[in-house]
This record gives C-alpha cells, sequence and structure tokens, in this order.
C-alpha cells in the first residue's frame, strides 16, 4: 500500500490501540575484552551471536552475509552502532514477566562472556573509551548514519558509538488514552534522567554530568524533546511531525541511500531524486524508528530517557514507570498538569549535571520522587500482577527507595567510589 496522505498515518496510529495493554523492554549494554579493557569488534560480536545461537537454539540475522543479530519468538538480539549490544524483549503483561526476560538473558550472556573471557557493562556512556577507539561493525545503516548525523548535531556519533540506554514501550487503548499517557511520559522526561542517572564516567573520569548519555542525546541530530511534545499531542498532530521531519536515509531491496535532507512529505509527494517509488509502510515504519526523540509514537510508545543499568536497578525503571502510566495515570496527570512546560524544558536542560537537585516547580527532583514513588507503589499494588510468590510488582521499587533513603543516584555512588 503506496502512503499518500496524512490520514494513512493516522489510521496507523489508530491501528495500535489495544484493549490488552503489554509491556516491553529494551536494553543495551557495552561489552569489553577482559584482557585489555578495549570494547569488542565485529569479530568479537560475531562470536557472543554465533555462541548464543548455538547454545541456546536463536535463529541467526543477516544483512547480505553479515550476521548482524538473533531472534526467538518475539524477541531479538541485535547490534548498535558500536557494538553494543541490545536485548529487545518480547511483549508481557507484567514487569514480572519483563524482569524475569532480562534476568535469564544476562546469565546466559554471562557465560558465553566468561567462555570468550569477555566482559559485560550496562552504564549509560562508555566509561572508558575514547570515540575514536570504537570499533564499528558492518551493518549498512550504520554508514550513512555516520556520515549523516554529525551535520545536524556535534554529539551525534557519540550517541552512535558510545551510548547506552533502556527502553520502555508502552500501549494505549485509544487516542484520548494515547493523549495523556504521552502527555505524563513527557513532562516526567527530567524525572526519569534525574533518578535513573547512571553515566557519570567518561575515559577514566568524572564527565562532569551525572547522565552523560543525556546530555549527549540533547546534543544528537533528530534527538531532544520538542516542545510540542509538551503540548496536547493526538495522532493527528504527531502525523505532522513526522511528515515534515526529514528522511536519515531511503531502503530498497535491502539497501540503504541518503536521504539528502529530504522530509517524508516529499517522498508522499514522490519528489525523491533517483527514486519514482512512493512510501510504503515498511517506509513509514523505518522513517519513525528514526526520529531519535526521548520519547516517540509507533503503533505504540517508546520511553527512551533511561541510561542502561546493571541488574540492581535494570528492573526499576519499567516498574516505577508503569506504577504511574498503566497503573495510576490520573494521579500522574493530576500532578503534572500543574507544572509550566518552560520550566519541564529548563528541567530537562539541566537534568543531566543537576540531578536530583534539579527544580521543577520550585521543588527539587529527589521530593518530587517522593511523591511519586508513592503514586507509582499504589498503582502497582492495584494492578495485582504477582509472581509464584504472590508479590506484587512494587518489588521492583527498592532501587528507588534505596535512591531516597540516601538520596544519592548510581551516578552519585559512582563519583564516591
Amino acid at each position: 500500500m503506496e502512503i499518500t496522505s496524512k490520514n494513512q498515518i493516522i489510521d496507523y496510529f489508530f491501528s495500535g490501540c489495544k484493549a490488552d495493554l503489554k509491556i516491553g523492554v529494551e536494553n543495551e549494554k557495552f561489552l569489553f575484552r577482559e584482557k585489555d579493557q578495549q570494547r569488542v569488534n565485529y569479530s568479537d560480536i560475531k562470536k557472543v551471536l554465533n555462541l548464543y545461537s548455538e547454545k541456546y537454539k536463536w535463529e541467526k540475522i543477516f544483512e547480505n552475509e553479515n550476521l548482524i543479530g538473533l531472534k526467538l519468538g518475539g524477541k531479538s538480539i541485535t547490534l548498535e552502532p558500536g557494538n553494543q549490544i541490545e536485548l529487545s524483549g518480547d511483549k508481557y503483561k507484567n514487569i514480572h514477566g519483563v524482569c524475569s526476560e532480562s534476568y535469564d538473558f544476562q546469565s546466559k550472556l554471562n557465560e558465553i562472556c566468561k567462555e570468550l573471557k569477555l566482559k559485560t557493562i550496562a552504564v549509560g556512556h562508555d566509561p572508558y573509551s575514547q570515540l575514536s577507539d570504537v570499533p564499528n561493525n558492518p551493518k549498512q545503516r550504520y554508514e550513512i548514519m555516520t556520515q549523516e548525523m554529525p551535520k545536524n548535531g556535534k554529539h551525534s556519533l557519540n550517541m552512535m558509538y558510545q551510548t547506552s540506554g533502556t527502553q520502555i514501550n508502552i500501549d494505549y487503548s485509544s487516542e484520548e488514552d494515547f493523549k495523556k499517557k504521552f502527555k505524563a511520559i513527557s513532562f516526567l522526561i527530567p524525572i526519569t534522567i534525574g533518578v535513573f542517572a547512571n553515566s557519570a564516567i567518561s575515559e577514566n573520569k568524572p564527565s562532569g554530568y551525572l547522565s552523560l548519555r543525556s546530555k549527549v542525546w540533547q546534543e544528537t541530530a533528530r534527538g531532544g524533546l520538542p516542545e510540542i511534545f509538551l503540548e496536547d499531542m493526538d495522532f493527528e498532530k504527531y502525523a505532522d511531525f513526522a511528515i515534515n521531519f526529514p528522511l536519515l536515509f531511503l531502503k530498497k531491496n535491502n539497501l540503504y541511500t541518503s536521504a539528502n535532507g529530504k522530509k517524508f512529505k516529499d517522498f508522499m509527494e514522490g519528489k525523491i531524486e533517483n527514486t519514482k517509488n512512493l512510501p510504503n509502510l515498511d517506509d513509514l515504519e523505518l522513517h519513525l524508528s528514526t526520529i531519535f526523540t526521548e520519547n516517540r509514537l509507533k503503533k505504540y510508545i517508546e520511553i527512551r530517557s533511561l541510561d542502561a543499568c546493571e541488574w540492581d536497578c535494570h528492573c526499576a525503571g519499567p516498574a516505577f514507570l508503569i506504577g504511574l502510566i498503566y497503573g495510576n495515570l490520573e494521579s500522574t496527570i493530576s500532578i503534572i498538569n500543574k507544572w509550566k512546560k518552560e520550566d519541564v524544558l529548563n528541567a530537562y536542560i539541566e537534568a543531566p549535571k543537576k540531578g536530583l537537585n534539579t527544580i521543577i516547580d520550585n521543588k527539587k527532583i529527589l521530593d518530587w520522587l517522593r511523591i511519586f514513588y508513592n503514586i507509582s507503589k499504589n498503582g502497582l499494588e492495584k494492578r495485582k500482577e504477582l509472581n509464584k510468590t504472590k508479590r506484587d510488582e512494587s518489588i521492583f521499587l527498592n532501587n528507588i527507595k534505596q535512591i531516597l533513603d540516601d538520596k544519592k543516584t548510581k551516578a552519585d555512588k559512582s563519583l564516591e567510589n
């Protein structure tokens, strides 16, 4: 089906409405060689993928003749530009399922890394390597991104090669439900940056930021927090936003080519040089996946503002947000509705450096965290999603409670250490 009108894109977003709301989490991590603390190269990462496939029966994913990932059912393992490894998880009803999946992946990855004398580190920014020392891999899209992205964002290559994050994917039941959730998530972005800051070290010394990853993403092409996201977004407004957003590249017959600054609107109107094709559904989905804002819309909402984290806090971010967005949305909305968007945008800029001391509406993020912790805990308890020992999802908030007790994030503690 060719896409030639905005209404087709609006209909695409409507097709994402679901009665049965699920949760999906994507998490990235760095791999290093134990012998020299160097980031793994493509040869190293192929060994990891081949062993994982052999041991655990995952199907290999190839681009031309290059191994670029694995898949099993609804989940996949893929490579980021600097050979960061990413688990794109399946869809689950609750955080118990999400967390169990992540634990299973990490334990299996640890076995393979031990055999290959590698180690994993889950932090928001590479703490050791200089950008020039980070190896790449042969995925085609990354070659074009490496050329194009720095033109409009000075830290675009740092984003691609030196950052790792945690992404939470949530569903919406209607356009009205989407509007509320998208607004709440957008307003909460400074909170999630400040609370889950975990990238204070770069090149073996303090970076000057608690979340260097967030600072890098703020100065990355196609990224940031657009002011329109803090307004009442609906499917039509997001369709307009996507239509007028520049294309990153075009894909035809499994080959990627530069779009030379053209917008998706130009593609829809047949104004792309060297192609007579109009965009289809695959082109739309590819375009939506190259909008690198802090949150974005596909047939679900992606929350992208959290640093990667080790096992002790990995499940806390998804649990915290599910409690606020799925479990207690109206209570969350009642608070953020009192905030001025100017204050939120200012806090967004300051949060990577100031962390828990960032101010929103005359309160520190630490003080807001106490309020949102209780709202989230109550929301998770109300959901009554129990594990085998009859415990609800609020058990995953222990890391948040620790932050409140210590008044320190993972980044604060890493600086102390």
